[in-house]
């Protein structure tokens, strides 16, 4: 897949271009040629023949996506990669790509129209798609010649792009079985998605569960007398769906686009049954034709309103007609739920009237699912993963039915009268009563916690586990995965067991987060009790775990993701070569708690600087020194590991991985190439530093952010701490320091900031409130 064009550049389209190129793939960008000129242009002297007006809506879609407030790609310069152009001059681009996804309007013959001027500039063999949400895609090619039906399938980006996981894949009944396979290794691991094979039938396989399943709180809305917040209240996480819930995920995606959905499968089918279970009701439309449209239109279910008294929310009342304010009531049967160990299975079987709202809920949820297997997809996993994937559930319906047993719901369905589909039917008559059994689960991928990976060592913070082929992985196991005692003596076993028995290490989690740092519970504790001498010991003791891992004899590979901050990044950066996740927010962020990175953070971005500057003069690495220094000042956090790159956090030799589920995967293979070749292991340089004259810059540049209200006082007061590390300390200009030296300044600064009182109380701020304090 060596180019990409993209049909459509509205949010969709310019989101989809946005992502490809974030794969490293270029793309084409077209959409109309506007046929009038606005205000703007006119005022500019533009005409209709201008390469602004031209390509107006694609330039104005690449703008859109590059915009870094709009964080739809993984950093702008990549948006250098898209080409703009339009439907009326630049067709000839499709000749270039192998693969042409279409994103205009939703409209069976708008879509087949288009397929012929399409057909007219593709190159034979390449792979044509539809990026529609429901709209039939063999009536789209109807007319089409086999060859191109051949080539051509449905291919269902969910929005936003870069952060939804589902890509549903239609193949059309011409479809040829190896381009769909193609498809799914691609969109698995080029970019990343999780693939869910769908049958070409109204909306699908996501939007057709879940708009029944949003559809099914309303319905249930005037049989139970419950407003709005009390069914968001029971229909979020507490049955594993998202805090948004039932309306406020409506009025997130628009309760026109929700109504269109949902009218789509109703004009589509033929079971007057399943039209009934569909039907909106009437409040909701009377809301549409108000154009109280959700979100966009900044009042729909919800609407936010200022007062004298700050910003409130109100929420529509159906019986009174208009807003009122928003009043949560405790729901006792939530609560007691909560308390459980099985919490949906403990508020679906309980005897309150939410209780029975609840089951009622999910019993129809997992009915209709079941229903719709074989007919929306052949497998009933498919249907699990495009409601874990594109709506965020926790659980998908069959998982869900495992949680709450299969045998003793079934067994209270027939009790009242349900009709059970005659394929789950026959799964209990054949003993079959879970439908994931963990011990035959397969999955493609390495997980760290199979039976099949044996631990080596491991104490409470941390393990090492052998994930075969000769490479072992270092898996943090504490609270947020920060960094503890047990974790840094993890650290120094898991160099020792790999130097002697593995060919080399992976540092990596399948949690939510790689690390959150330090933990800062424990720093508070020792300098609430003054215990300078503990404090000094871990910092020591972290400072050469991390040295261990950086010159081990043996290829050490980090596999960092999500949030990846203080001493988790600090780890990250001590080894010989990163696998970072598309998604990864790396930071050196002590300075928010009154610290500077003191575990080789600092030292690591200074070694860094120097490097990048190489031979230049004392003015070019005085300038690479102050990146590092206002990276570490102004606790810069990356937005994705290609941004980590520009940051410093990450090299460019590095490798970034779109798929998060094989990050494990690409760690161990790099490490095995690197033992393979024949691995060298760092050797130790010394580090030349600008000494009392940088310092003097670095102050200088501390006190203008200061001025400027930047950064507060105590900000200044840390940031020349950093200044003084990076810059070596009380040495002259041009000296060589070890990396050890350096530590030893990290260290001290770090000491003599736990006895001031402001970094005591930001400490203790952030761990009460999760955030920082300003003071």
């Amino acid at each position: 897949m060596k180019k990409v064009c993209v049909l459509g550049a509205g949010t969709m389209g310019a989101g989809i271009a946005a992502h490809i190129v974030g794969a490293g793939i270029p793309v084409c960008l077209l959409d109309i040629a506007p046929k009038k000129l606005t205000e703007k242009e006119k005022a500019k002297g533009l005409t209709l023949d201008s390469f602004g007006v031209r390509n107006r809506f694609a330039i104005a879609g690449k703008e859109r996506v590059t915009d870094p407030k709009n964080k739809s790609i993984y950093d702008k310069t990549l948006g250098d990669m898209i080409e703009v152009g339009n439907f009326a001059d630049n067709m000839d681009m499709l000749t270039e790509c192998d693969w042409i996804i279409e994103v205009i309007v939703e409209d069976l013959e708008v879509k087949k129209n288009f397929m012929k001027q399409i057909n007219e500039y593709r190159k034979k063999g390449s792979i044509v798609s539809s990026n529609t949400s429901g709209v039939s895609i063999d009536k789209i090619v109807e007319d089409m010649p086999l060859e191109f039906k051949q080539y051509f399938l449905g291919t269902h980006f969910f929005n936003p792009p870069r952060y939804m996981k589902l890509f549903e894949l239609i193949p059309g009944k011409d479809t040829l079985p190896e381009i769909v396979q193609f498809m799914a290794d691609f969109a698995t691991e080029r970019l990343g998605k999780g693939i869910v094979l769908a049958k070409d039938t109204p909306n699908f396989v996501a939007n057709r569960i879940g708009t029944y399943a949003l559809e099914n709180v309303i319905q249930l809305m005037d049989k139970h007398g419950y407003d709005i917040p009390k069914l968001d209240q029971l229909t979020g996480p507490i049955i594993g769906r998202p805090k948004s819930a039932t309306f406020r995920t409506i009025d997130m995606v628009g309760l026109d686009i929700f109504y269109h959905v949902v009218g789509n499968v109703i004009n589509n089918i033929d079971d007057e049954e399943e039209k009934k279970q569909l039907i909106i009701p009437k409040f909701v439309e009377e809301l549409i034709e108000k154009g109280y449209l959700g979100d966009k239109t900044k009042q729909g279910f919800y609407k936010k309103v200022k007062t004298e008294n700050g910003a409130h929310t109100l929420v529509w009342d159906v019986k009174k007609e208009d807003y009122v304010p928003v009043i949560k009531d405790k729901v006792e049967a939530i609560e007691k739920a909560m308390q459980e160990d099985n919490k949906l299975k403990a508020l679906v079987f309980g005897e309150t009237e939410e209780n029975k709202f609840a089951w009622e809920l999910i019993k129809n949820v997992l009915l209709y699912s079941a229903r719709k297997v074989p007919e929306i997809a052949d497998d009933y996993r498919e249907i699990d993963n495009a409601m874990m994937w594109g709506f965020n559930w926790e659980f998908g319906p069959f998982a869900i039915w495992d949680t709450i047993g299969f045998q003793e719901s079934i067994k209270r369905m027939k009790q009242e009268g349900d009709n059970i589909p005659k394929w789950i039917q026959e799964r209990l008559d054949n003993g079959k009563f879970k439908f994931y059994d963990s011990n035959k689960f397969d999955i493609p991928y390495i997980l760290i916690s199979s039976p099949k990976n044996l631990v080596v060592k491991e104490n409470k913070g941390a393990a090492l586990v052998d994930i075969g082929e000769e490479v072992a992985c270092l898996q943090f196991k504490t609270k947020g995965n920060t960094i503890t005692d047990d974790v840094i003596e993890m650290i120094n076993l898991a160099v020792e067991e790999v130097e002697e028995s593995y060919k080399g290490l992976v540092i990596g989690n399948q949690s939510k987060n790689f690390s959150s740092g330090a933990n800062l519970a424990d720093i508070e504790k020792w300098i609430s009790n003054k215990e300078w001498k503990s404090i000094e010991n871990m910092c020591d003791a972290f400072q050469k775990a991390n040295m261990a891992l950086k010159y081990c004899s043996k290829p050490v590979v980090a596999a960092p993701y999500g949030m990846t901050l203080g001493g988790g990044a600090e780890i990250t950066m001590h080894t010989y070569k990163i696998a970072a996740h598309a998604e990864t927010y790396m930071g050196l962020v002590e300075l928010g708690v009154g610290l500077i990175p003191a575990g080789g953070g600092t030292k690591e971005l200074l070694t860094r600087s120097i490097q990048e500057a190489g031979n230049a003069s004392i003015g070019e690495i005085l300038s690479s020194l102050r990146k590092a220094w206002n990276t570490i000042v102004m606790k810069k956090v990356s937005g994705s590991a290609h941004d980590a790159m520009k940051k410093g956090y990450i090299k460019n030799s590095d490798l970034i991985v779109m798929n998060k589920d094989y990050l494990i995967d690409e760690a161990k293979k790099m490490v095995i190439y690197l033992a393979d070749i024949g691995f060298r292991p760092l050797q130790k340089k010394g580090i030349t530093v600008l000494g009392v004259t940088g310092r003097a810059a670095l102050e200088s540049d501390a006190y203008s952010l200061l001025k400027g209200e930047f950064i507060t006082e105590y900000d200044a007061h840390i940031a020349n701490k950093v200044a003084y590390v990076l810059t070596g300390g009380n040495v002259s200009k041009g000296v060589i320091l070890t990396e050890e030296q350096i530590l030893e300044l990290e260290k001290e600064a770090f000491l003599s900031l736990c006895g001031e009182e402001k970094t005591k109380q930001r400490i203790q701020y952030m761990l009460c409130n999760g955030k920082q304090l300003r003071n």
